[in-house]
């Protein structure tokens, strides 16, 4: 998100083209870690729906629809990426526009991809909020782990209205710290097993 963001001047087609033709490099790398991040997030959220199920199967089933919504838009964010290089590169050989003309589309996509990105932050962040909220119900993860996701959640949550966003912007995205709270806890200490198999055998026997 941030490798676009370093070469997109929003306002102008010409620099746009320039800077991603002179980096092009650069903004192969970005696609090529952001296709990473929609396989990694499609990893994460099935393991966090088989993880937090047993807390709540109602609100488990609701965070896999927002997880869904979320990684299909984080990856249509990144299909209006795909032709910058060729629209940019290859474009004249189709003959029907010229270069002011190509350097103008392939900001119209790089806009759309920025809209798609924003709300895909947005639905991502009610994920965390349920997350947070599953966390919070769960007895095998401490309670406060589930507050700082929640507030994560809300702060990429403000971006539903990216001036709000802008406006907040960077101590919304510095509440993201409760997502690296949790993975480290995950990482390092994982969740109680015992406690995990207990809620997983109540929510069984309770449908």
């Amino acid at each position: 998100m941030r490798i676009p963001a370093q070469l997109v001047v929003s306002t102008n087609a010409t620099d746009t083209a320039a800077n991603i033709l002179s980096n092009e490099s650069l903004f192969r790398l970005g696609l090529l870690l952001g296709f990473l991040a929609v396989a990694f997030n499609i990893g994460r959220m099935g393991l966090f729906y088989v993880l937090f199920r047993p807390a709540g199967r109602t609100a488990a089933l609701v965070m896999a629809f927002f997880a869904i919504l979320a990684v299909g838009l984080q990856a249509a964010s990144l299909l209006f990426q795909v032709p910058i290089l060729l629209i940019l590169k290859n474009g004249s050989d189709f003959g029907a526009l010229n270069a002011q003309q190509l350097q103008s589309l392939a900001l119209i996509f790089l806009r759309w991809s920025g809209q798609a990105s924003n709300v895909y932050l947005a639905f991502f962040g009610l994920w965390c909020v349920l997350v947070g909220y599953l966390i919070y119900k769960a007895t095998f993860l401490p309670r406060i782990l589930g507050i700082l996701m929640a507030l994560a959640g809300l702060g990429y949550a403000t971006y539903l209205w990216p001036p709000l966003a802008n406006y907040l912007y960077p101590y919304n995205l510095a509440l993201g710290v409760g997502e690296l709270a949790l993975w480290l806890w995950l990482l390092i200490l994982g969740v109680n097993p015992e406690r995990w198999k207990e809620q997983a055998n109540a929510t069984s026997t309770a449908s």
